[in-house]
């Protein structure tokens, strides 16, 4: 018999908790990656996951979390807490990398306290996709860093938004959600559109009159790439900070 588990996503602003019922295994594993990504398109200010109702058959199913957490670390840029685990399911999270990339905490109420607890400061939006988004897009992520005491990131942080926006208006061609989150040890920043093709950088002919803006993003950024959000994507960059 084939193992069947369900998801409920539960907006409680600003935490969006998801809550697992049945089995966890190898095979359920593919939709629970799917619905907890799903949960980050929104882009809460943290995400918990509740499996309380979760019977655990295979341990490597439990790296699902640690995944997720990774993926939500880049964008968009949140913190991901499990709660109430069974006690095998604990054990086996105390025993694996999981629980170094996932805090686990006991209940709920006491896994929302905590991923509020750790909620990022974040300012953020809504452009059209027309020549004067670039600018307005480098005066957001002015404002950010100086409200958030950050001189030295300011000149870096607008240079890569301003590509990052300008390759929606030239290639997407989509309204956007602009997002400049400010989490320890980095400044990140995000773009999200309504294309579905991702974002790749151009080529190196030095005579082409455009194309090299992601490639700046990849020289400036310490990490930045393309992941598919709801009907579009989210193109993100990381830059560190002191």
């Amino acid at each position: 018999m084939s193992s069947r588990i369900t998801c409920d996503v539960r907006a409680t602003a600003p935490v969006a908790v998801v809550r697992l019922r049945g089995a966890l295994d190898l095979g359920t594993m593919r939709s629970v990656h799917q619905a907890l990504n799903d949960a980050l398109v929104d882009q809460p200010e943290a995400l918990v996951v509740d499996l309380a109702e979760v019977n655990v058959k295979d341990r490597l199913a439990l790296s699902v979390f640690a995944a997720t957490a990774r993926r939500a670390e880049e964008w968009p840029a949140v913190p991901v807490v499990l709660c109430a685990p069974s006690p095998v399911a604990a054990r086996w999270l105390a025993e694996t990398t999981t629980c170094r990339v996932v805090p686990v905490s006991a209940d709920c109420a006491e896994a929302t306290r905590v991923a509020g607890a750790t909620a990022t400061l974040r300012m953020r939006t809504r452009l059209e996709p027309v020549a004067e988004a670039c600018r307005r897009a480098r005066e957001l992520v002015t404002d950010a860093c100086t409200r958030w005491n950050l001189p030295d990131a300011s000149g870096p942080a607008a240079l890569v938004l301003s590509e990052l926006v300008g390759n929606v208006v030239r290639h997407a061609g989509t309204p956007m959600q602009v997002t400049v989150t400010l989490r320890r040890p980095y400044l990140h920043l995000a773009v999200v559109d309504g294309s579905r093709a991702q974002a790749r950088p151009g080529g190196t002919d030095l005579h082409a009159e455009g194309g090299r803006g992601l490639l700046l993003v990849r020289e400036l950024a310490q990490r930045w790439g393309s992941v598919p959000a709801g009907q579009g994507k989210a193109v993100w960059a990381m830059l560190p900070v002191t």
